[in-house]
């Protein structure tokens, strides 16, 4: 058998073709001036071609070379053409943040609003992505997670721990594309950093035998936020259900927020007594006589879908505006709390069953089986528990 058939003086003289130097070696030239390497082998049975490289920036030598290394390959088993694949996709690794964004790509038609809000990849994108967003997934351990989360552990438990499973759904998201990652990173971080110094605190609420004297209070106040203020006590929804609440959602006496707009993404009907009705027309009122803020340079103003409680530029009311209202009047309590004073008051003065306690204030009490079978929101039982809470804080 001949072996080394061709030179570099040759190859360069030969015209196009395919030229055989041995042991399955071809210089495959499609001009004179350039080709590529093709070493044939017999993998499995089957005739398998493996480029070796471009001629002539791989020359006689190299590609020998490379040939004997994929023949060698072979005869220890295994396919020279499947290893290199290997060996190219290793040099191209999912990094950490290529492996967040997948993962998040995966899991937004369940996140509330398709995860537009940033809150799920958010603590990622601040506190892991900065500091190993371009470290390869598969080298993720324990100690470079503990490097990334030690800085917030104590000071920021929340935050590091919505950052520790989030990034555990990442190890998962990159095990199943088939990589090689340490599925116990996250739970070994946390035995290195130990429980977290954390002290819960709550939202700061108005004691309920205070909230007939702060209503009469805010019945003297004729400016939108007062008027939301009044509705958020009456009604007991999050300052986001009713930031961008439409008159449009007001429906026989019953505003009804799309799913898009609460908490667990079911739609939820909300009761109006007689006051939270007053209110909206107040509102209303108040509204139409509101002279709209100018335009910002380069921005127009489209007045949104009649908004109940519009800000001056007739864009949904910001998430501080009544918060700040009631700081710079001297209150502790802020508004998301008037759902706190109302629930206090509801088990403390009535004896309303739990299901529907908890069900005026949007929470699911229901398992999943219990809601295929009982279909019923409560409506009329909420009602008149509404009713009876109107009564209590408009009475002075």
């Amino acid at each position: 058998m001949i072996y080394n058939t061709l030179n570099q003086m040759k190859a360069r003289s030969l015209d196009a073709g395919k030229y055989a130097d041995g042991q399955g070696l071809w210089l495959h030239k499609r001009s004179k001036l350039a080709g590529k390497w093709v070493l044939r082998l017999t993998v499995d049975g089957k005739r398998r071609e493996m480029g070796l490289g471009r001629w002539p920036d791989v020359g006689i030598a190299e590609a020998r070379e490379r040939a004997a290394e994929a023949r060698r390959t072979l005869r220890d088993g295994e396919d020279p053409i499947s290893v290199r694949g290997k060996a190219k996709q290793r040099s191209s690794r999912l990094t950490v943040k290529e492996a967040i964004e997948g993962c998040f790509a995966a899991r937004q038609a369940s996140l509330k609003g398709d995860g537009k809000a940033g809150r799920w990849i958010s603590p990622l994108q601040v506190h892991v992505i900065p500091q190993i967003g371009d470290t390869a997934i598969e080298d993720v351990d324990q100690h470079i997670l503990k490097h990334v989360l030690e800085p917030i552990w104590h000071e920021k438990p929340d935050t590091a721990r919505k950052c520790v499973n989030r990034l555990n759904l990442t190890m998962k998201h990159a095990a199943a594309l088939g990589l090689e990652v340490d599925l116990q990173a996250t739970m070994k971080v946390r035995a290195l950093l130990g429980q977290p110094r954390h002290t819960v605190t709550h939202i700061p609420s108005l004691p309920y035998q205070e909230a007939p004297a702060f209503y009469r209070w805010l019945t003297t106040k004729s400016i939108m936020s007062c008027l939301a203020l009044r509705f958020l006590m009456l009604t007991v929804i999050r300052t986001s259900e009713l930031r961008f609440a439409l008159r449009d959602d007001v429906i026989d006496g019953v505003l009804v927020i799309p799913p898009a707009h609460t908490k667990t993404g079911i739609e939820h009907k909300v009761p109006l007594c007689e006051e939270a009705l007053r209110v909206i027309e107040l509102a209303k009122t108040l509204d139409e006589r509101m002279p709209r803020r100018a335009p910002t340079a380069g921005k127009s103003v489209a007045k949104d879908q009649e908004l109940l409680f519009p800000s001056p530029s007739g864009k949904p009311m910001s998430d501080a505006t009544m918060s700040r209202f009631m700081e710079r009047e001297g209150y502790d309590a802020r508004p998301h709390g008037f759902r706190a004073t109302f629930r206090t008051w509801v088990e403390e003065q009535t004896d309303t069953p739990y299901e529907v306690k908890e069900a005026a204030l949007g929470h699911a009490v229901d398992s999943d089986v219990v809601r295929a079978y009982q279909r019923s929101d409560r409506l009329e039982r909420r009602r008149a528990l509404m009713n009876k809470w109107s009564k209590f804080i408009c009475e002075w």
